[in-house]
């Protein structure tokens, strides 16, 4: 069994700043982490290894970088680690992510087999638009299983797997064809320490680093900035509150009362929130 994850090396969400003239994220002198959400990813895949066999492949795109990112998954044990960078890649938007992203997938399909799960986490944090993951299973024909909380079986040889995901009405529980591309869900399992074995090799590991062209791209129009219909506007950190945390106290007793009084006291204050609440319980 083949498994490709694909990572991000994200900005330290808890040293971001803004710039105060052009409104923009300061990226300069800011430490850089695997996106947390994709952890999670990169776990699930070495669990499917370890106990199915194959081999796990790390795929980021990126500046030169990156190949910190790279080399950290590697210290958990995947096998091997790609970085897509270029140039041309610079500037891109969730759309020129998934199609240079897809063009490396199916080079690494390949070069060592083409993989039979795509794991990505749910979204990043500097984005937060989780469309990169869908994007690639659109381009690559691949059944995609979103927001996965959980993989409950998986048989290589009839090539099925069964998941169960989270949905704004709970949980569903899914059963797809491979090769699939899965998007995982925050808090599903922990990422492991890594063995000091781990970490001397990917040391020394060789990191595969291709161009546009080593991946197969031709249409340079479709990456980058050339290929990104987003425009951002601007991005600005929010004002913060001036309300204070208002202390009641209540005379009931009993958790039904409470809970009555207090929401009593949330709707004559936001009388709002009430009439969407009701609206909601109506179907609305």
């Amino acid at each position: 069994m083949h498994i490709t994850v694909c990572i991000k090396q994200v900005p330290d969400s808890a040293q971001i700043r803004v710039h105060p003239v052009t409104n923009t994220i300061m990226r300069q002198g800011v430490p850089t982490v695997i996106n947390p959400y994709d952890l999670f990813a990169v776990e699930e895949a070495l669990r499917l290894r370890d106990r199915l066999g194959g081999e796990v492949t790390i795929l980021t795109m990126g500046p030169p970088s990156a190949e910190d990112s790279l080399r950290k998954a590697l210290t958990f044990g995947a096998d091997r680690a790609v970085l897509l960078t270029d140039r041309f890649f610079a500037g891109s938007d969730t759309l020129a992510t998934s199609f240079a992203l897809a063009q490396a997938i199916r080079k690494i399909g390949e070069t060592w087999g083409a993989p039979d799960i795509v794991f990505t986490g749910k979204q990043t944090i500097d984005g937060d638009t989780a469309q990169v993951g869908p994007g690639i299973a659109r381009r690559l024909g691949l059944n995609q299983l979103t927001y996965v909380a959980a993989i409950d079986a998986l048989d290589p040889v009839a090539g099925t797997m069964t998941v169960r995901r989270r949905s704004e009405g709970g949980v569903q529980e899914l059963t797809t064809r491979l090769p699939a591309l899965v998007t995982m869900l925050e808090g599903t399992n922990e990422i492991r320490r890594g063995r000091v074995a781990d970490a001397l090799r990917a040391a020394r590991a060789e990191v595969v680093i291709w161009s546009a062209k080593d991946a197969g791209i031709t249409d340079l129009t479709l990456c980058g900035l050339r290929g990104s219909p987003t425009v951002v506007k601007q991005v600005f950190a929010p004002k913060p509150r001036s309300d204070k945390a208002e202390q009641v106290e209540l005379q009931e007793r009993t958790p039904a009362q409470i809970a009555e009084a207090a929401m009593a006291r949330i709707f004559a204050r936001l009388p709002g929130i009430e009439d969407d609440l009701l609206r909601q319980a109506a179907g609305y």
